[in-house]
């Protein structure tokens, strides 16, 4: 799999990428038949356990390939252009787990944050379970992709459940506290963070702070003590050790020397940093907690939210389509903003995306877009709505300018 992408001077096309798919499907398969046998003499073995549950399967080296085969595969399905199918859906999943893991770890998080991955783990179910319902692709990666979305069920159910815990009276305190979270971490992540806001921020944490009677949080009339003293307490302090952390470096130049590679290289090996954090913490040479924690929490997490979004956003176009879809897009862009500033227009100025668009129009043969092997690539149908889109915007121009006309005569 690994050597597919390698060649540049070629496109990522079905006809390569099925077949390895298909052995994946082989291996999956077998690995199923190992666990479900190892399932089933457990529940011989242990009749009288509760409901005969299967013991906990410990992640190990298989899982380990497993999940590098899929992440590869997930993306070469993304390439061809069928990201609307299951195996694309994985490196969406995977993704949604390493967000939600950092929400949890730094507790930063409230409702609105966990409305968008409910509503998309619902969206992603919904696409397998119709996927297996169409028998589109073999039991054995259904289930696969439903195990492993029902983890990322299991992650949400977990952080919504920690904030009913919360009394209505201090959702407003946590909800500020995890914007000023979100704020110091963005603060944390810049080579040299603003001092006027960084003083602005901790002025208004100790004014929370301040607000706390013996380290309790109280109601109204300062008789009662709501729910929700822990999460609210963890978050403050979080809070403050960022602030602590920022003030420790301000001296220095961006992150501690001997996290600074890491700081350079995130963007290139994102997974491999993601494996150098010990227990969640990035250590030094000595293994040792060194300073730069939050900047380099805050970038990782930001990279796996925009790889997230990528994915979930991204239209099912295969890779040799892409030209013409950039192409189209551009067009369309020129054409928006022409029409926004208004005429008047001649002929002479509307030529160049006439050409444009003729010569997109002559590379289809009998209404597709061919391949150079003769195939037809995902991504038919939103090329020509966007090719529509673009002839009706001209259309619109040549309207506004035969209009023009008429109001001169």
């Amino acid at each position: 799999m690994s050597a597919v992408p390698q060649d540049t001077t070629k496109f990522i096309r079905a006809p390569d990428v099925i077949p390895i798919y298909n052995l994946v499907v082989k291996q999956v398969t077998r690995l199923n038949a190992i666990r479900d046998e190892r399932n089933e003499a457990h529940a011989t073995l242990n009749p009288g356990s509760s409901t005969s549950k299967s013991p906990p399967h410990e992640s190990n080296r298989v899982d380990q390939v497993l999940a590098d085969v899929f992440s590869l595969l997930s993306l070469f399905f993304l390439t061809i252009g069928k990201s609307r199918e299951t195996p694309a859906t994985y490196c969406q999943i995977a993704s949604m787990r390493q967000i939600l893991s950092y929400m949890n770890e730094s507790g930063a998080y409230s409702e609105q944050f966990l409305i968008p991955f409910r509503e998309r783990q619902g969206q992603l179910k919904q696409l397998i379970t119709q996927d297996s319902a169409e028998g589109k692709h073999p039991e054995p990666i259904v289930r696969l992709m439903l195990r492993k979305l029902e983890g990322v069920e299991h992650q949400l159910d977990d952080l919504f459940e920690s904030l009913t815990v919360l009394s209505v009276e201090l959702v407003p305190i946590h909800q500020r506290l995890v914007q000023l979270r979100k704020q110091l971490s963005a603060l944390a992540a810049e080579p040299k963070p603003n001092k006027q806001e960084y003083k602005a921020i901790l002025e208004e944490l100790r004014k929370i702070d301040s607000k706390r009677v013996d380290g309790k949080f109280l109601g109204p009339g300062g008789s009662s003590v709501p729910e929700g003293q822990a999460l609210l307490s963890g978050l403050l302090e979080t809070c403050f050790e960022i602030t602590q952390d920022i003030k420790a470096r301000e001296a220095e130049e961006d992150v501690s020397p001997s996290l600074k590679p890491i700081y350079e290289s995130y963007v290139l090996s994102l997974r491999e940093i993601d494996t150098m954090r010990v227990d969640g913490k990035f250590v030094d040479a000595d293994g040792n907690k060194a300073e730069g924690q939050y900047a380099l929490m805050f970038l990782l997490r930001r990279c796996y939210g925009l790889i997230y979004r990528l994915m979930s956003e991204s239209e099912p176009i295969s890779e040799e389509l892409l030209p013409i879809a950039n192409k189209l897009s551009t067009i369309k862009k020129c054409l928006n903003e022409v029409l926004k500033y208004g005429g008047p227009y001649t002929p002479r100025d509307l030529y160049p995306y006439h050409l444009a668009l003729h010569q997109i129009d002559s590379l289809r043969k009998d209404g597709k877009f061919y391949a150079d092997d003769g195939s037809i690539p995902e991504g038919q149908a939103i090329l020509v709505a966007q090719l529509s889109e673009a002839h009706e915007l001209l259309e619109m121009l040549k309207e506004s300018m035969s209009e023009g006309e008429s109001d001169g005569e």
